[in-house]
């Protein structure tokens, strides 16, 4: 008996951006009911693969059809009703009704000239109660958070009703709860209605816990296919992220995830002069990857934590050598994890604290700067409180009020942080005990 014909079929595809070949003769199959997982390092190709599966930019090499078509000979409207798109992040322009936001998703099923039906109206609905946001279809789409942005993307792809549906990072700046929260809707999507999921990731233990396959791109080829008990491996991070890791396997539900080695201390490995340190960066879900990013390249010495394991955050950390304490992911940070952050932090000549969601499970990261704020300079990152990413019932903007009362400065961005920088470490105390 012959096998069903996949949903999305990848043959040998090159993608480029003028010399350089992003993509490199990748194949991927992709049938029904099949949630994959799309994994690699910055700048492996995972975004360049699905923006080519898009149409979005054309290969130089290989062919994409999408339910037995191939993709040039589809118009953008036959596109759209086969395949959904959900961006990492997306910026409304207009503070549009949430309800009109998801009908966006239909325009590739109303005819031109004409307007949403009865049936688009029920769409919309349909997928606004899945994913549990019908009572916000009157709010503005500016005056919701930004998990519950996300989920009215996920909404809107929903509404479109495409058989395949496609996912950059979709879990990017989201707290913990909500990460799995929309992770679980998209396995049952494939389970009960037989969609075609393929979503870029970076957390491999989160791909490990949910997708059928994981796919692992590494300069642009496809090094790894294979169900996550197969491919997840301590030589699969030394292969491809250059990182050593232990494998283990979660005793209730057999699957592996690894435990990177990181080094205890170190310095950011970056050109120009040697500046005091370390600061100490508290992050995580991508929100500091950035700051990171600026602070290592003007030679500042840093620590982090506490992050979860492969997040956007802690693979930036680990790429630029950047100690940090870490947490299993989906778990409230633990005593071990907290110790370490604390021994950190009393190592530190100042705190930044990124822009990050806060939810029950990581708002120690905000409680364990109170006695370290009083005598460091620490610096609030981003040009909005935390009451738009505080999931933990004010529990966050309760503590940033507190870290305001003892001085810490609000700076719009890394750019802004680095001019205030030089005077407050001028006035910084040192450390007075280093760690274990």
């Amino acid at each position: 008996m012959n096998a069903p014909a996949p949903l999305l079929d990848v043959d040998r595809l090159s993608v480029g951006y003028g010399e350089r070949l992003a993509v490199r003769d990748v194949s991927l199959r992709v049938g029904s009911g099949e949630f994959v997982a799309l994994t690699g390092p910055n700048g492996a190709g995972k975004t360049s693969l699905l923006r080519a599966v898009l149409g979005l930019v054309a290969p130089r090499a290989g062919e994409i059809r999408v339910m037995g078509d191939p993709l040039p000979e589809l118009d953008i409207r036959a596109r759209a009703r086969r395949m959904a798109w959900l961006p990492q992040e997306e910026r409304p322009q207009d503070n549009v009704r949430v309800l009109d936001y998801v009908l966006f998703g239909r325009f590739a099923h109303i005819p031109p000239f004409y307007s949403e039906n009865a049936e688009d109206y029920a769409r919309a609905r349909e997928a606004l109660m899945t994913v549990g946001l019908w009572d916000r279809r009157e709010s503005g789409i500016w005056e919701i958070s930004g998990g519950e942005r996300q989920r009215v993307l996920l909404a809107r792809a929903l509404a479109q009703d495409a058989p395949i549906l496609l996912l950059d990072e979709p879990t990017a700046h989201l707290d913990i709860a909500s990460q799995l929260e929309l992770i679980g809707r998209l396995v049952s999507l494939c389970r009960q209605q037989g969609r075609a999921v393929v979503a870029a990731l970076h957390d491999l233990n989160l791909a490990a816990r949910y997708a059928d396959r994981v796919v692992v791109l590494s300069r642009g080829r496809l090094v790894h296919d294979g169900r996550p008990a197969e491919v997840l491996s301590g030589a699969l991070l030394r292969e491809v992220w250059e990182v050593d890791a232990e494998l283990r396997r979660d005793p209730r539900s057999g699957l592996p995830y690894l435990i990177p080695v990181l080094p205890r201390h170190g310095l950011a490995s970056t050109p120009g002069e040697r500046r005091p340190g370390p600061l100490h960066v508290v992050g995580g879900g991508g929100a500091a990857a950035e700051l990171l990013r600026a602070l290592a390249g003007e030679g500042f010495r840093l620590s982090a934590g506490v992050l979860a394991l492969f997040d956007t955050d802690s693979e930036t950390a680990q790429e630029l050598r950047v100690p940090c304490a870490l947490e299993v992911p989906f778990a409230a940070i633990g005593a071990e994890a907290r110790a370490e952050n604390r021994r950190l932090l009393e190592a530190a000549t100042a705190i930044v604290v990124a822009p990050f969601a806060v939810g029950p499970s990581n708002v120690t990261n905000l409680e364990d700067l109170l006695p370290y704020a009083r005598t460091r300079p620490t610096f609030l990152v981003g040009a909005d409180s935390f009451a738009a990413r505080d999931f933990c019932q004010g529990r966050a903007v309760a503590l940033e009020k507190e870290l305001l009362a003892l001085g810490a400065l609000r700076v719009r961005d890394s750019a802004g942080l680095l001019q205030r920088l030089p005077a407050a470490l001028g006035a910084a105390v040192p450390a007075p005990k280093a760690g274990p």
